[in-house]
């Protein structure tokens, strides 16, 4: 009797931690987000150090825009961190386990049939997150994104979008965690090592796997055409020996005007992805792969033209972006792969599986504590899809925003490092003038309270990377 007493106190104590600490996060985002809208606020004027890169109307474009996202992001967040804290004190995790039961008792399977109403419990949390998330990302795309002319969607095809990302998810998860927990069931006292190389495995298989099979079910990935620039990105590749294999375009525009580039696969198979709204001028290939109608060049538009062949996304762009010309693609694709031949994606890589297999050996000590469960409502049973939510997302959660922070910093000396690479590869100038004309396309705003960027910057403010590159050019 004592010791159960002593154990629902140590529960007490453990599940009023968890809340402390996740308002203590979030009182501590609010403080830096605070400081960073007190820059956007204050800051109305182009600096002059910024007088020769960017225009006063930009400047204030993305002033307002990156405003407007910070408010966004206070009351989502707000509402975000007020719905997890009245899930966890209404007993909202042992509610949906126990409907999860019913659900299943239903369709003739009783309590020992755990796994199954582990992925019951599991269809039915992230239907939860999607239906309640839906009105924050809506006025998010809708109305921000709108309002600063980056959306392109229409509300059918986003909601579309929406559903199958859902069943996609599902199709990946539910066999997943399946198959995960049928591992930690049966691994004995090493399961930690069997679960850390299955999701290992799973890992590489969907990093393999997921341009060529999965983003194609959501974009349009076409090669780039023959052309000077692809003769140009090929020369680049094999210059510093980079496995190069195709180099696609991805109709990025028809979701939003933000633009982007990346390299994917392993070993000697490596490709390219550029985003059309990345390429000046660039015109994807229409459906209709009518003659001449695609390429690097841009197409003349009819004087007198009809509505658009399909109505799922807008016919024209609010915005015209800027892009970048040739050799300031050459050069973005340079800082790229930089990141692969300094080994970056792999350290990365060797980073993350040690993180990972960590997570595993605790969770293995840790699983068999019975407070742990009682904590969170569970007090007569301990299923192992429960036990893995509770300790990797709330007991790790200090280590996990310790860890957060340190590959933030670690990240940004990466891209430094990125840069200086394609300076050495003779694109300083290149790069000095790309960085520009994506921070205006994407509207970043180039002023930064120090503790907001030290803390949730990847990338280095573009003012840091600008002087890096300009002492170099000057070299």
């Amino acid at each position: 009797m004592l010791q159960s007493v002593a154990d629902l106190s140590i529960s007490y104590k453990i599940f009023y931690s968890v809340l402390l600490f996740s308002w203590t996060v979030y009182l501590w985002e609010a403080y830096l987000a605070y400081r960073q809208r007190k820059v956007y606020r204050s800051t109305t004027h182009v600096p002059t150090e910024l007088g020769n890169i960017m225009d006063t109307e930009t400047f204030e474009k993305s002033r307002l825009y990156q405003l407007d996202k910070s408010t966004f992001s206070f009351w989502s967040g707000l509402y975000s961190e007020t719905e997890g804290t009245l899930i966890l004190l209404l007993g909202g995790i042992p509610f949906l386990w126990k409907l999860s039961g019913v659900l299943i008792g239903r369709a003739g399977f009783g309590p020992e049939y755990e796994i199954t109403q582990s992925l019951a419990f599991l269809l039915l949390a992230t239907l939860f997150s999607a239906v309640t998330g839906m009105p924050w990302s809506i006025y998010n795309t809708f109305v921000i994104e709108e309002k600063h002319g980056f959306n392109q969607q229409t509300l059918g095809f986003f909601l579309k979008d929406a559903v199958k990302k859902f069943v996609v998810t599902q199709c990946i998860l539910l066999p997943v965690t399946s198959l995960l927990l049928y591992i930690i069931k049966i691994g004995g006292d090493y399961f930690f090592i069997y679960a850390w190389l299955f999701t290992l495995g799973v890992s590489l298989v969907l990093v393999t796997i997921y341009a060529d099979y999965i983003a194609p079910l959501f974009d349009k990935f076409t090669p780039l055409p023959d052309g000077e620039l692809r003769g140009n990105i090929e020369s680049m590749a094999k210059s510093i020996s980079f496995p190069l294999t195709k180099v696609y375009v991805v109709e990025g525009s028809k979701r939003s005007s933000h633009s982007n580039a990346y390299f994917y696969g392993f070993f000697k198979n490596k490709r390219i992805v550029l985003f059309d709204t990345l390429l000046e001028d660039y015109s994807p290939l229409n459906k209709a792969g009518e003659p001449g109608a695609g390429g690097l060049e841009p197409q003349p538009v009819p004087e007198h033209s009809g509505e658009s062949d399909s109505t799922e996304n807008k016919a024209k762009p609010k915005n015209k972006k800027q892009g970048c010309n040739n050799p300031e693609i050459l050069a973005v694709l340079g800082h790229e792969l930089g990141h692969w031949k300094l080994g970056h994606t792999v350290k990365n890589i060797v980073i993350s599986q040690m993180n990972s297999f960590l997570c595993f050996f605790l969770f293995a000590v840790l699983i068999g504590r019975k407070e742990l469960f009682t904590a969170f409502g569970f007090y007569d049973n301990q299923p192992t899809l429960i036990g893995l939510m509770i300790i990797f997302q709330f007991i790790f959660s200090p280590y996990n925003e310790v860890l957060s922070f340190c590959l933030t910093v670690l990240s940004r000396r990466f891209e430094f490092q990125a840069d200086a690479f394609a300076r050495n590869m003779g694109k300083a100038t290149e790069l000095y003038s790309a960085l520009i004309k994506l921070n205006k396309d994407n509207l970043g705003f180039p002023v930064a309270d120090w503790l907001f960027s030290m803390w949730h910057y990847s990338h280095p403010p573009l003012l840091e990377r600008l002087r890096a590159l300009k002492g170099a050019k000057q070299d």
